[in-house]
């Protein structure tokens, strides 16, 4: 098994995309443009993110035997990430049905599929090893994603779970994490709090995230990030951009922050690096499709 210093365990989905002018209300219908596919789901998105900018990853995860699994895998294959954990199970692959607004917001809904067959008896040590950051999100069962975060603090791996789709999670969970990364909307979720109306508010929130695990990122959308715990806290003004594709900006801040963190970096480059990644792919159509590699990152830094 090749070292990876990258861990993700989390979800791959193929994500099915209509373009609308607008949203629509409950109980009404839009027409929409032509329908397009992309390889998605938030571990994978992660994966690809992290790869692009330069970590050596690891895909832990499952599909199913359909093919839809296997387009997914052989685009984590084309990446260079190790699926040797992306197993077929005999749910059908996630899916994810996105309609993208004109303004660039985006709304989806996931039917998680094989995504929540996959178990903490899936997992090992042997997975985790030689990793210096281990990637969670909430597309798995939360039994899994809490297992994965035990054996990646003890591989010795800074773990990193961004909190979405947004749940409440237990202590046990959050004792185990080293980052949680959250936006605006799932950091209220998990304080059981309001949602905060400015970066002061989020900071207000990131402190109070903070007495349950080291660090909380709360990222803002256009107005930037807040964070906040032992390693300090602050402000970081977002890098203006165009929005195209606001679906996998999230995870491409995620994946970037992984890949510096794992690299080494301190949390404060890190989370610029992230950010600039992330700022990047909304300025482009599509998940995977819209990840930056490493030279478009510091181009714009």
């Amino acid at each position: 098994m090749e070292a990876a210093n990258v861990v993700v365990v989390g979800s791959l989905n193929m994500d099915l995309v209509v373009p609308v002018a607008r949203h629509p209300k409950p109980g009404e219908t839009v027409i929409g443009g032509d329908l397009r596919r992309f390889s998605g789901g938030k571990g994978a998105n992660q994966a690809v993110a992290a790869a692009r900018l330069g970590a050596r990853v690891r895909m832990v995860g499952r599909v199913g035997a359909d093919t839809y699994g296997v387009e997914l895998k052989e685009g984590l294959d084309a990446e260079g990430i190790e699926t040797a954990d992306v197993a077929e199970t005999d749910a059908p692959t996630g899916v994810a049905l996105i309609s993208v607004s004109e303004d660039g917001q985006n709304a989806i809904i996931v039917s998680p599929g094989a995504n929540a067959r996959l178990q903490p008896e899936d997992l090992s040590p042997a997975q985790f090893a030689s990793s210096k950051a281990v990637v969670l999100q909430l597309e798995t069962p939360l039994e899994t994603v809490h297992r994965a975060a035990e054996l990646g603090q003890e591989a010795g791996a800074r773990v990193l779970l961004n909190a979405a789709p947004a749940q409440a999670l237990p202590e046990g969970l959050m004792g185990a994490l080293d980052l949680l990364v959250v936006n605006e909307f799932e950091a209220a979720q998990v304080a059981g709090a309001r949602e905060p109306e400015g970066p002061e508010e989020a900071l207000a929130l990131a402190r109070q995230l903070a007495r349950r695990v080291p660090v909380a990122v709360v990222t803002l959308g256009a107005r930037g990030l807040v964070w906040a715990g032992v390693e300090g806290e602050g402000f970081l003004p977002a890098f203006p951009v165009e929005a195209v594709d606001t679906t996998a900006a999230g995870d491409a801040f995620v994946g970037g922050l992984a890949a510096a963190l794992a690299a080494g970096e301190p949390l404060q480059p890190a989370l610029r690096f992230a950010s600039a990644a992330g700022a990047l792919a909304a300025t482009r159509p599509g998940a995977q499709p819209s990840l930056p590699r490493a030279a478009e990152v510091e181009a714009l830094l």
